[in-house]
Formats: C-alpha cells, sequence, structure tokens
C-alpha cells in the first residue's frame, strides 16, 4: 500500500468489475485524492492489480482464498470476502487510511458495503453504486449514513450511460473529501428524541426546551431504520439521555407493519444505563403500504391514507394492552432513569379529540396494562392532555430536566 495518506478507498471484485474500478480510481485520482484497491473477487484472475489483495481480504476473515474458490459455494465465498473486506477497512481506519470508501458492482457489492458500513463512524463518506438501490435499501443502509446511487444499467462495462454516472460518483466523492472541514461537535450532551409527522409539534416544543437548557437534540423519525439507528447509537455511548417521545415502531413490530423497528427496539437505554423519558407517541397506529397492501386478514379495521403510499391503521384494545405490557417488559430492567408520561387525550394528531382514530378506550386498554404491569419503581404519569398540547411537551421537558440532571423530584 502505497503512500500514509487518507485516501479513496474501493472495494470490490476485481475480476468482473475491473474496467470500472480502474475508471472511477483514475478520475478521483485526477482530482488529487489518493486511491487504495481492495479486491474482493472469487473467480477470474484480477483485471487490476490491488493495494490490498484477494489473499489478505480472505486472510482477514479467517478463510483461505483457494479454498473458497474451490469450493464452489458462492454464498459462502461473498460472505467470507465481505467479511474481510470490513477487517481490512476497519484496519485501515484505524491507522488513519479512509478518506472514503466507495463500492461498485449488483447485490454483492450491497452486501459488502452493508459489512464495511458498520466499522466506519457516522461521517465518514461511503458511497455505493449499485443497481439494488432501486429495491429495499434497509439491509444495505442498516443504520449508517450510507450515500447510493442507482446506476440506471448494470455494472456491466463501461458504455455512454453507465460513464456518465460512475464520473458523477466519482466526482461526489473526491467532493466529499475535499469540502470544507466539519464544524467540530458542539460539545453539549446530546439527547435522542423521536418523532412522527404526527408528534411533530410535541417533539418540536421539547427541543425547543431542551436546546434552551444547553442540550443537543437528534431526532429520529421512527419509520423503522430510525428506530434501529436510535437502539445503535444509544448503545455506542453517543447520548446523555433520550426522549423516546414516539415509539410508534413497537405497534408496527406486533402487528405486522411496514415500520418495524425489530424485536430490540426500546432496550438499548434500559440495557446501557442511558437515562430515558418514554411516552407512546402514535401507537394508535400500525404502517402498512399503498391500501391495496392492507392485508386481507385486517378487513374492516379502522384505516386512513396518509398518502398515497402509507395507509395507517388503528390499533385496538387488545393491541394497546398488548404494547402497554411490552413497554413494561422492556423498562423492567432498567437501572439509570427513566419515567413513561402518558397523554390519555390522545397519543397522536389524528388520535385526539375529533380526530379519525379517536378512541378512548383503546388507548385506556394501554394504559391500565402500564399500571398493571409497569415495574412500581418507574413513575408512570398520566396526563389529562393529548400529545401535541403544548403543556404535554412542558411535563416532558421537565422529566428530561430530571434526567439529566440525575434527580427523580416529581413534576
Amino acid at each position: 500500500m502505497n503512500g500514509a495518506v487518507p485516501a479513496a478507498v474501493l472495494v470490490g471484485a476485481l475480476d468482473t468489475k475491473h474496467a470500472e474500478y480502474g475508471f472511477v480510481r483514475d478520475r478521483i485520482a485526477a482530482a488529487g485524492v489518493p486511491c487504495l484497491l481492495v479486491d474482493t473477487s472469487v473467480l477470474g484472475a484480477p483485471g487490476l492489480a490491488a493495494d490490498v489483495d484477494r489473499r489478505a481480504v480472505a486472510d482477514a476473515a479467517g478463510a483461505d482464498h483457494d479454498a473458497l474458490v474451490a469450493a464452489g459455494d458462492r454464498n459462502a465465498a461473498v460472505s467470507a470476502m465481505a467479511r474481510g473486506a470490513a477487517a481490512v477497512v476497519r484496519e485501515l481506519h484505524r491507522g488513519g487510511r479512509v478518506a472514503a470508501v466507495v463500492v461498485l458492482g449488483g447485490s454483492n457489492a450491497g452486501f459488502v458495503m452493508s459489512e464495511i458500513a458498520p466499522v466506519l463512524p457516522l461521517g465518514v463518506p461511503k458511497v455505493l453504486v449499485s443497481t439494488v438501490v432501486a429495491g429495499d435499501t434497509r439491509p444495505y443502509v442498516g443504520t449508517s449514513d450510507l450515500t447510493m446511487v442507482y446506476p440506471v444499467v448494470d455494472i456491466a462495462g463501461l458504455n455512454s450511460v453507465s460513464t456518465p454516472v460512475l464520473a458523477r460518483a466519482a466526482d461526489a466523492v473526491v467532493g466529499m473529501v475535499t469540502g470544507p472541514p466539519v464544524p467540530a461537535p458542539s460539545g453539549r450532551p446530546a439527547v435522542g428524541a423521536t418523532m412522527f409527522g404526527v408528534t411533530t409539534a410535541c417533539v418540536q416544543a421539547l427541543g425547543t426546551h431542551l436546546a434552551a437548557n444547553g442540550a443537543e437534540v437528534q431526532v429520529f423519525h421512527c419509520t423503522g431504520t430510525g428506530g434501529r439507528t436510535l437502539e445503535a447509537l444509544i448503545g455506542s455511548g453517543v447520548f446523555a439521555a433520550v426522549a423516546d417521545v414516539t415509539t410508534t415502531e413497537l405497534a408496527d413490530e406486533l402487528v405486522g407493519g411496514v415500520c418495524t423497528a425489530g424485536p430490540h427496539r426500546l432496550e438499548a437505554a434500559a440495557a446501557h444505563g442511558v437515562p430515558q423519558v418514554v411516552s407512546v407517541g402514535a401507537l394508535d397506529m400500525v404502517n402498512f403500504g399503498p391500501r391495496d397492501t392492507v392485508p386481507a386478514e385486517h378487513g374492516g379495521r379502522r384505516l386512513l391514507a396518509h398518502n398515497p403510499s402509507v395507509t395507517l391503521m388503528r390499533t385496538s384494545p387488545a393491541e394497546n394492552a398488548e404494547l402497554g405490557r411490552v413497554i413494561a417488559r422492556k423498562l423492567a430492567g432498567a437501572s439509570a432513569f427513566v419515567e413513561v408520561h402518558v397523554p390519555r387525550r390522545g397519543f397522536s394528531q389524528i388520535s385526539a379529540p375529533g380526530g379519525p382514530f379517536h378512541d378512548p378506550d383503546a388507548d385506556a386498554a394501554l394504559i391500565d396494562a402500564l399500571h398493571a404491569a409497569l415495574d412500581p419503581r418507574i413513575p408512570l404519569h398520566v396526563h389529562d392532555l393529548a400529545v401535541n398540547d403544548p403543556a404535554f411537551a412542558h411535563h416532558l421537558g421537565a422529566a428530561m430536566d430530571r434526567a439529566l440532571s440525575g434527580t427523580t423530584k416529581g413534576t
């Protein structure tokens, strides 16, 4: 590996994609940004010389490249080379060698990037140029700040379509690497907060309060990926406290909606001793795609078209009761500060009095379950307010002040 300055690290199969990698490397290098090539190929002979060859990549995964080839198991080979590439990139980054990472190709390229991206911190440019980004990108994004470029045609040679796309991707990498320095972190305590469109007023008011009191508020959109990202960052020690106002992803996990954050949502703060204030924002709904994608088993349920791409379904009393028990289970092991605040008169903008999802019985079922199941050491505050009432944000702000100060004085 030549030189010791940070470089754009190009990772991919240099047997089948060597022309494209060579083009991107040359264009980036022509702009004055050094490049390193990491070869993940397992088929034919590489068409370019790599700075980290494929045998070294396999070794980094604890595998033998010749054995991978001889076994003829493409899945096992790609998995091993992706792990090895991630290990190589991790070590390069620890040595101050990584200015950006670029991966080109199809689904294998997407998988390789999904292994690499998590080993790099936020802010390190990660660029994936792949046909897979036209589909479900959640497996590739994970919780990273991944930049994705759709190449229009397959990465299968240089032509009048692929060449300008690859050129602009290379130019984007150059811009990311050579742009002005990013301002240093503020030094203020960071608070992770959760929001949906139907809880925006509450979270914005809470954010204003926290900012006025010296905190930096980072808001996560509860689309599934947002919740997973929040949980991952809590585990990495980023946050001084969490304002989990919008726990709606729990409803999607329970009922089968499209915005589930997986089975471990609302667990990281308790597991890592991070103070948290928890509410029930948007637990009155489950998210589906267009109306015709709502499962037939939910025929007759109360539905609302949020937009042509999103259909909301009102949660039932039975579902809400189970959600109350879920919250109680997930918070039971918390050792740090935790309070639960519930707006009795509506968990979202559309379930407040007069809203299409207004259902006091369903909301009461969740509240009753919390009263019955929540660890008695955890304060439960039920307010005769709707979630977006300014007074509710005031109560949350007071609770967050206690969380950040480490006290447990009452409201």
